[in-house]
């Protein structure tokens, strides 16, 4: 059975990073919701699963300074430093599996477009939820976007799990209180549409 980290891994050696059905030129919704409320620009911002995603690069065109990208494949972030070039040495790069990873210092701000739904196992939600308890300060800002109920059943070949924002947070406990959420119909490059949800919570 190929692990997470080989299956990845293979997807960003072996594909363009515009070619992935989760591509975005802009991801808009996601800087929308991390950057809401005034987040200040040196605020401590990661994003999981962030890979090879242009997040980062908006982020840093719009003046944050304290920025972490996490990914399981080396090689996606590999894809997003060759993009940035110069600028990528003001982010810092994790390469590691979320559910095995303990963060040093909270975050102000935790972003995960499509990694969580992943988790199909209760164990690896228990271990992401310990690392999201662990990684992000009393009173930041989380943002995890999953499928919708009405979303693909699969995604890069592997089953996921689709959420309400209510069921997401039940799903992450009495930590976190749910703020806000927003539907996103995401436009694949082959041209299908993907319903996600996008929630936003407090850390409690």
């Amino acid at each position: 059975m190929t692990s997470r980290h080989d299956h990845w891994q293979t997807v960003y050696s072996t594909k363009s990073d515009t070619a992935v059905s989760w591509f975005q030129e802009r991801p808009e919704t996601s800087l929308e919701l991390v950057t809401a409320g005034g987040l200040p620009l040196d605020a401590r911002i990661i994003d999981v699963g962030g890979g090879a995603s242009r997040l980062v690069d908006a982020l840093l065109d719009a003046g944050y300074s304290a920025l972490t990208v996490l990914d399981i494949a080396p090689a996606a972030l590999d894809a997003a430093r060759a993009r940035l070039g110069a600028r990528a040495d003001a982010v810092q790069w994790v390469a590691a599996d979320i559910t095995a990873w303990s963060p040093t210092t909270p975050f102000d701000a935790w972003h995960d477009r499509a990694v969580f739904h992943f988790l199909t196992d209760a164990a690896d939600r228990a271990a992401y939820r310990a690392a999201l308890t662990a990684g992000i300060r009393r009173g930041g800002r989380v943002i995890i976007g999953t499928f919708a109920p009405d979303g693909p059943e699969k995604c890069s070949g592997l089953p996921v799990m689709r959420y309400t924002p209510e069921l997401l947070a039940a799903e992450l406990g009495d930590n976190f209180a749910l703020l806000d959420a927003r539907q996103e119909d995401h436009a694949t490059p082959s041209g299908a549409i993907q319903h996600f949800q996008f929630s936003v919570f407090a850390r409690r």
